[in-house]
């Protein structure tokens, strides 16, 4: 016997889908379009850090600080959010994440070369938020905004399905794989776009995580198997 149930559709493969286009062209960017600084990939931006505070450029070190410490202030953002309204009905926390993200990026779009120092703050912010608040897809543990650890988890399934030849492994390998060329078309789209359509072009990654809001709404029907004791 079994029945059926619902779960939310924040963990399913579609709504990650657009989460890691969105999270590749907001990647592609901010380093193209808004002076070689990472949204997402902080690890780059501290080793840039650390080069320009070895060779005294004040002026550089702020430019990667600021973004680097707003993307810290995101992960907070979206715990705090996640604690006040987890147990909201008529919308999902996870939902209000992504409408603040929409929002700040939408203004990215009208800001000027200017100011990238906000622009690049905004966006890192609000990519923290959002890999803070959807961190699995399917039940695998995932980053849409990253890849670093995608790849890693990606390998060690797949590894180890030639050694079990279990399925359900080599389906997880392939969530994380098919992830990470999602993010990648998401930079590749982006950087083809910019030359047409300059800083607007990140109000296509508005579009794309308005999508996955509005899949949030949909409850996804799975089936559940009790345990049949004998």
């Amino acid at each position: 016997m079994h029945h059926k149930a619902h779960k939310q559709m924040s963990e399913a493969f579609l709504t990650a889908a657009f989460l890691s286009i969105s999270g590749g062209l907001q990647d592609a960017y901010t380093y193209l379009a808004r002076g070689n600084v990472f949204a997402n990939a902080q690890t780059g931006n501290i080793v840039l850090l650390s080069q320009h505070i070895a060779d005294g450029d004040l002026a550089s070190t702020i430019h990667y600080l600021i973004p680097l410490s707003f993307f810290a202030l995101g992960v907070a953002a979206a715990e705090i959010i996640h604690q006040c309204y987890q147990q909201a009905q008529r919308i999902h926390w996870r939902q209000l994440v992504l409408a603040i993200e929409i929002l700040l990026l939408f203004a990215v779009g009208f800001l000027p070369d200017s100011w990238n120092l906000i622009a690049n703050s905004m966006v890192s912010f609000s990519c923290a938020m959002q890999v803070q608040a959807f961190r699995k897809v399917n039940s695998y543990a995932f980053a849409s905004t990253m890849c670093i650890g995608n790849l890693r988890s990606g390998m060690e399934s797949l590894c180890a399905y030639f050694k079990t030849r279990n399925k359900d492994v080599l389906i997880k390998s392939m969530h994380y794989f098919g992830v990470i060329l999602l993010f990648a078309f998401g930079a590749g789209i982006g950087g083809h776009l910019l030359p047409r359509f300059g800083m607007r072009t990140i109000w296509l990654s508005c579009l794309l995580l308005l999508v996955s809001f509005l899949l949030m709404f949909i409850k996804e029907e799975i089936e559940e198997h009790p345990e049949i004791k004998l």
